[in-house]
């Protein structure tokens, strides 16, 4: 860590709202979940806006125009415009016409948002390779088939450049996992031997894009994935909030390794309202609030205790599971490790069950 603070340690003595002018928020998992919003989520958000904080929404799902995406937000009582999201076809774009200039002829794979925003970019959409593209740009679309792979693979395998607005091999679905972009970008890399640039979260281009729209300064990065949201924002020198309303959950938080450690954590996306407790160290351990956390001899777990007796989880009943966690990345701080735990009395086994981590 190069005696860097450890994440999560140094907190926030004001509400993010304050201290930050964009917050850059993914979408699934941190404003809705499925077809709902996330409870109590649009009116954090109004509150933090009427703080004065300004909102990116991001995705890296490309099927979806901006419009598309607003229109869906606002119907989820959470108003958003065009201008406000940020795709990852978008990004896409942009990268196209740094590497191949205005006018490059591109062939897109995927839904609709993929073509828009490429024309949007000033690029020139053909649909076959027979036009010969300088580029396909491939993301996802749930219609996409067989022949639209067939003409992928002949255009890179007739030189042009393969771009992905993102890898996640899956989608969430009620049925669980389906087939996401990354999945059929395989098809395409495993028939033509070329590996793809991809532009989405976790590149930097897509964190790049998110400034060059919403002219941030000091963004935030809110997001509920460490492998996308987190790891974009290390990578592009954001700070970041991670929210336990989507994919992630404590032990997953817990085993992140040092590129994928989120500097805030709050229970949703409220957190953007509220300030967060310091992790400090005290005498062989961490503390946060009431609660504090040290590890074992050699690779003894780590054992979380009530550093006050009759203490109460914290305001968001998280401060034990950021004491856990300062003290497991302090104790690998270069490296993902999984974390055993053990609780030191019952209050302790309490949390744990709470979170679901074995003790």
């Amino acid at each position: 860590m190069n005696g860097a603070p450890v994440p999560l340690s140094i907190g926030a003595a004001e509400p993010p709202c304050r201290e930050y002018d964009v917050a850059l928020l993914d979408l699934d998992g941190v404003v809705y979940v499925g077809p709902e919003a996330v409870p109590g989520v649009p009116e954090a958000l109004a509150t933090a806006r009427a703080a004065g904080m300004r909102l990116g929404f991001v995705t890296n799902n490309a099927s979806r125009t901006p419009e598309e995406v607003a229109g869906h937000l606002t119907a989820l009582d959470v108003p958003a415009r065009a201008p406000e999201v940020i795709t990852s076809s978008q990004a896409a774009a942009t990268v196209v016409v740094q590497r191949l200039g205005a006018g490059a002829r591109v062939l897109p794979v995927g839904g609709p948002g993929v073509a828009a925003a490429l024309r949007a970019a000033g690029l020139t959409v053909v649909t076959d390779a027979g036009e010969e593209p300088l580029a396909v740009v491939q993301g996802y679309g749930r219609d996409v088939g067989w022949t639209e792979l067939a003409e992928a693979v002949v255009a890179v395998r007739n030189g042009a450049e393969h771009v992905a607005t993102n890898a996640d091999a899956t989608i969430p679905s009620p049925r669980g996992p389906l087939p996401g972009n990354g999945a059929l970008v395989g098809v395409v890399s495993a028939v033509t031997g070329r590996r793809p640039l991809v532009t989405g979260k976790p590149d930097p281009a897509m964190h790049a894009e998110c400034v060059r729209r919403t002219g941030a300064r000091r963004p935030l990065v809110v997001g509920d994935r460490l492998d996308t949201d987190v790891e974009g924002g290390r990578r592009a020198g954001a700070a970041t909030l991670l929210v336990l309303t989507g994919v992630t959950d404590p032990a997953t938080l817990l085993a992140a390794g040092p590129d994928q450690r989120p500097d805030l954590l709050a229970p949703d996306a409220a957190g953007l309202l509220t300030t967060h407790p310091a992790v400090v160290a005290d005498d062989g351990g961490w503390r946060c609030g009431a609660w504090s956390a040290r590890s074992g001899a050699g690779d003894g777990p780590l054992r979380l205790g009530r550093h006050v007796a009759g203490a109460a989880a914290g305001a968001d009943g998280l401060d034990g599971l950021r004491a856990l966690c300062v003290a497991h990345w302090a104790r690998y701080p270069d490296t993902a490790a999984p974390a055993r735990v053990a609780a030191a009395d019952e209050a302790a086994a309490a949390e744990l069950r709470r979170w679901v981590l074995p003790s």
